[in-house]
């Protein structure tokens, strides 16, 4: 497994380094959008930990932190959704008292923002208790209010710079010259850039969840990038579907399938081999107890039952495959991980992806936390934070959130010292 020299982004977006922050109120929008338990605990504190190298630096600067970030999607403020035990878990990581407001603006939380000094840290409620943090001109006081208290803006949450939402891109606009990219955002950028750029050959991508709708787009931004593409999950059904199999009552589109045909007939046009599970595991029930065999996709799925992981026979062709890689991307998983039974697939993928000595970069929910689960998030070049983000920087090639940054050439807009 090759963990390359981080290169420099093609477009040089001013970054937390070049600033001075002495004795400045830091504006960061953090991503704390994290996994919770039944009672409300966190499940997995991994994007706690990767906002660490940015607040420690601002505190460490000589500069307080003002933190903001969403958790979930609370319909108004649901208190099941307060980022509290957030503000409990960061407390223990820094080693240091974490401030909570009660709101993320607001008179009292504008008097505990302006009381701030140096080496202290406060974090804001759940953004998304206001309706104009997702839908910001229907209230674009909102954006304001939240730049009012920091003197300089850093975007540390790569996950939600796909959404033009107030904290991304609206607050932005308040901080010319001074609204920059905070650590993880630059390495995600630098990473993804990796694959966008100049990936080492051979380049795959390894494609799975649910629906291909919702994939279609970096599916198809992929073909003129890669040498192969391997496609599993309920996305495959639609695929198998498009070829005229039987396919049981597995997940599809069947809307999707002239659009799915489409793009296997333009990756033999480009010569891009497209590999699909040989052997797939089905299942009687969609549920972890039931029933289950193995077939060969072309011998047609039986009525009552559906695809649910990916065999043996898939998993050798596709290790065999993926041995000669220079890049590997995946994103999203080749079967029903959240249930045990039909987790094999995933969990060999992972495992087969991590004794590579290729550049291999993860994004997508299940896919980290298989990584994450099997602890060998270590053995990856990269295990991006944002999935849709990933995915739509690989597509276009930027993010909202990514754009609304100053450009470095305004760093001389900033008043040093």
């Amino acid at each position: 497994m090759a963990k390359p020299p981080i290169p420099s982004p093609t477009s040089r977006k001013l970054c937390l380094q070049d600033l001075a922050l002495t004795g400045k109120k830091v504006l960061v929008r953090v991503d704390f959008n994290v996994p919770l338990n039944k009672d409300g605990s966190i499940s997995d504190d991994t994007r706690l930990k990767e906002s660490l190298p940015s607040i420690q630096h601002i505190l460490k600067a000589g500069a307080s932190a003002i933190l903001m970030s969403h958790l979930g999607r609370p319909k108004g403020k649901d208190l099941k959704f307060s980022l509290k035990p957030c503000a409990e878990a960061l407390e223990k990581l820094l080693g240091q008292s974490v401030q909570m407001a009660e709101d993320c603006v607001g008179e009292a939380v504008e008097k505990m923002a302006s009381g701030l000094t140096a080496g202290q840290v406060l974090l804001l409620e759940n953004l998304r208790f206001h309706p104009a943090e997702e839908n910001p001109e229907s209230d674009p006081s909102f954006a304001k209010q939240l730049a009012s208290f920091g003197d300089i803006y850093i975007n540390d949450a790569f996950a939600a710079d796909h959404r033009s939402h107030s904290s991304t891109t609206k607050v932005a606009a308040f901080f010319p010259g001074k609204a920059a990219a905070g650590f993880l955002l630059q390495k995600e950028i630098q990473f993804l850039n990796v694959l966008v750029t100049n990936p080492k050959r051979p380049f795959y991508a390894l494609i799975g969840g649910s629906k291909i709708s919702t994939k279609m787009g970096v599916l198809k931004a992929l073909i003129p990038k890669v040498d192969g593409i391997f496609i599993g999950g309920g996305m495959a059904y639609t695929l198998f579907a498009a070829q005229g199999f039987k396919i049981g009552d597995s997940i599809h589109e069947e809307d999707q399938i002239p659009t799915a045909l489409h793009f296997m007939q333009e990756c033999a046009s480009k010569k891009v081999p497209v590999w699909l599970p040989k052997d797939i595991v089905i299942a009687d029930a969609f549920n972890n107890d039931a029933h289950s065999q193995t077939i060969e996709p072309s011998k047609g799925i039986p009525e009552g039952w559906q695809g649910m992981d990916i065999g043996a026979l898939t998993l050798k062709e596709w290790s065999d495959a993926l041995q000669n890689a220079g890049t590997v991307f995946w994103n999203g998983p080749p079967g029903v991980f959240e249930m045990p039974q039909f987790a094999k697939g995933t969990e060999a993928i992972a495992k087969i992806l991590s004794l590579l000595h290729a550049t291999t970069v993860v994004g997508g929910g299940d896919s980290v936390a298989a990584v994450n689960h099997l602890h060998l998030a270590s053995k990856f070049s990269h295990v991006s934070t944002g999935g849709g983000a990933s995915l739509e920087y690989i597509e276009l090639g930027h993010l909202p959130g990514i754009d609304a940054l100053s450009e470095h050439a305004q760093i001389n807009l900033i008043q040093k010292g």
